[in-house]
Parts: C-alpha cells; structure tokens; sequence
C-alpha cells in the first residue's frame, strides 16, 4: 500500500488563499510603512524649520526657508494619505503606487546628494533615506507581485 506523505503549500504558492493573505501582509506593510510620510509631513506642516530645531530664524531667508518645508511637508503628507488611501484597493493601483514611488526615490536621490555634499545627516534623515530608496520600492515591487497575483 503506497502512502502518501502529507505536504504544506508553500506560503509563496499561487492559491487564492495565499493571494489573500500576501495582499493583507503588503496592506498591514504600507499602513505601518505610511506612518512615516503621514506624520512627519504633519509635523513639518505645523512647525515648518522648527521640525529640524531651526525655530526662531532671522530674517526673510528663515522665513522663505520655513515656508518651503511647509510646502515640501504638505507633498510629504499628500504622498503618505495617497498610500494609505489605495490599501483597500491596493492590487489595482499599480499606476499610481508607481509614480508615487518614482517622486519619493526622486526626492532620496537629492537627500542622498545632499549627503555626499554636506555630509551624513541626522539618524531621522538618514532613517528616511532608507524609506525613500529601499522601502517604498520594495513595496512598489510588492504591490507588482501581488497585483500579478490577482490576475492569476
């Protein structure tokens, strides 16, 4: 009598249960993943230069420099609500998770410029140019797989 041995699926195998759980894993992913752009970007709204310790800036150079971080803040919170709005529907926003992650690698490629001129920042601005080069394209390819999978 031939016996059959019992075997687990893969948990990158192509099932819909599979499909489910990797598009409920890379949804959790990009809600606790758009903390960072969500908050910071309320934080640079709110208090401009005083979000990096520059409070108190003399003069209309400090006052055009506070003005930029709040309008560069407000595309920070713009981008981070655009994530966190496409989760429910996250496999058939390929298109937009896209260009989004094409303007924040845009945005590290300058921090990272800024670096090798100025020198290495800050561990928050140095922990937000690994958001920006490694982990919103890692969830860009994810959101690829996993809209590849919903296909399937």
């Amino acid at each position: 009598m031939e016996q059959k041995l019992a075997t687990n699926p893969s948990p990158l195998s192509s099932s819909p249960r599979s499909g489910r759980n990797e598009r409920r894993l890379l949804q959790a992913a990009i809600l606790v993943a758009g903390i960072v752009p969500v908050s910071a970007g309320a934080v640079g709204v709110l208090l401009g230069v005083g979000m990096a310790g520059g409070a108190g800036m003399a003069g209309g150079a400090g006052i055009d420099l506070d003005s930029h971080v709040r309008y560069l803040s407000g595309l920070l919170l713009g981008i981070g609500l655009t994530f966190w709005w496409m989760i429910p529907t996250i496999e058939k926003r390929g298109p937009i998770v896209r260009v989004l992650t094409g303007l924040v690698v845009i945005g590290g490629l300058a921090r990272l410029l800024g670096l090798f001129v100025l020198g290495v920042p800050s561990i928050p601005m140095t922990a937000a140019l690994g958001m920006e080069l490694v982990v919103t394209p890692l969830l860009c390819f994810w959101q690829s797989r996993v809209a590849a999978s919903s296909i399937a």
